[in-house]
């Protein structure tokens, strides 16, 4: 009884590190942008939209070592990009909800893993999404098979979610297409 009371104290004792590990899955963000910080919220509604939509050359670099794309600030949570309104013709969309609306569950409490695809067409849980043509190149160094993710609803452009990457803090417009 002893011998099995000490190999359980000595297995347990092993175990605790694993344990404490498990909270922390990812590391601080290096430069506030990414690495594995999760928006407490999605962004805010577009209440002052610009007159006139920026260029298309558009940077998004707010910050020395932040991406060219629109990302969220793991400090405050501020939505990089998101400041064009309802009213911006890239994000239109004819027949909005065509494939029914997502039901997977939104927000930090909700991370997906990526499981396949490309910016066309791309799934996880039995999900499918498509990225925004206008979104193309903001998914470039996405990880198509293993980055995780968190849908946001978008509260500016109908029909559109907002799939934000959780290891480099960006985000792009996406369509919902359905569940298999």
């Amino acid at each position: 009884m002893k011998k099995l009371i000490g190999i359980l104290a000595v297995l347990l004792a092993f175990s605790i590190p694993a344990f404490a590990q498990h909270g922390e899955q990812h590391p601080a963000p290096a430069h506030g942008v990414g690495g594995g910080h999760i928006p407490a919220h999605g962004p805010a509604p577009v209440r002052n939209a610009p007159a006139h939509l920026p260029s298309e050359n558009r940077s998004f670099v707010d910050k020395d070592g932040h991406p060219n794309a629109p990302h969220v600030h793991a400090k405050g949570d501020k939505w990089v990009g998101h400041d064009t309104g309802p009213n911006d013709p890239h994000y239109h969309i004819d027949r909005p909800w065509e494939h029914g609306h997502f039901t997977g569950g939104f927000g930090r409490g909700h991370v997906w893993h990526l499981g396949g695809g490309g910016r066309d067409r791309f799934w996880f849980g039995g999900f499918y999404f498509s990225v925004a043509p206008y979104d193309f190149g903001y998914v470039d160094g996405w990880l198509w098979d293993s980055d995780d993710i968190v849908i946001y609803e978008d509260p500016d452009h109908v029909g559109y979610y907002l799939a934000y990457n959780v290891r480099l803090g960006t985000y792009v417009h996406v369509l919902y297409l359905g569940n298999s």
